[in-house]
């Protein structure tokens, strides 16, 4: 019998997840939920839409799991934010790894952790909570994500980094070896890191600019 799941967001990422954790996860997904506020129909995707504020008459702490879907905005508090509140309302949090992922013996991974596809995750390695690895990252031996981080897709984390809590970092964006990402730092798309950096800087990402000549110009 499968498990029972709430997944709590209306997002995309929400969708994403009920997909996953149906297809691949081995839970039931029975219900979405959110804050009243929030709420504009009574149902998602043919599952009841609940109010969070309510959510034990529904479904109480002991019967069910949850999963936190909520992105990355305000450099992830406001995933953060519901986390706690569930988690302090007595509710346990249900894990997401890809089958095609390995773990080692020596990874440790939180909860309400969601792993997707072709992430290359080494061992001694550890995986805070409420911490999302998109699809194809390389995470290096001997590493550390902490707490309510965002890792976007195909990103390189060398060898033995500290990632610290609530990070962002964009796609194909690479860390060099012993690095040490100091909370709430905001990495863009494609940036290469080789220093520690300090809570709260933003790397951006570099565009390409577009050549002066058009496609028939050049002759291509």
């Amino acid at each position: 019998m499968k498990k029972q799941l709430v997944i709590v967001g209306t997002g995309l990422f929400a969708e994403v997840a009920h997909v996953y954790f149906e297809e691949l996860g081995g839970y039931e997904v029975v219900a979405f939920a959110c804050h009243d506020c929030y709420k504009s129909s009574d149902t998602l995707h043919g599952l009841p839409l609940l109010p969070i504020e309510s959510l034990a008459r529904f479904h109480a702490p002991s019967t069910v799991e949850l999963f936190v879907a909520i992105g990355y905005g305000q450099m992830n508090r406001m995933r953060q934010h519901v986390y706690e509140e569930m988690k302090a309302s007595g509710y346990r949090f249900a894990p997401f790894i890809h089958p095609n992922v390995r773990i080692w013996n020596s990874t440790t991974i939180g909860e309400n952790v969601f792993i997707f596809e072709n992430n290359t995750i080494q061992p001694f390695t550890c995986v805070g909570n409420n911490s999302i690895l998109w699809s194809g990252n390389h995470f290096g031996h001997h590493g550390v994500i902490g707490n309510h981080c965002f890792i976007s897709s195909h990103v390189v984390i060398s060898g033995y980094c500290t990632i610290e809590n609530n990070v962002f970092i964009g796609v194909n964006a690479t860390l060099g070896d012993g690095i040490t990402v100091a909370k709430e730092t905001l990495i863009g798309a494609g940036a290469v890191i080789m220093k520690n950096t300090k809570p709260k800087e933003v790397y951006p990402s570099q565009r390409t600019k577009p050549f002066p000549k058009n496609s028939e110009q050049i002759g291509f």
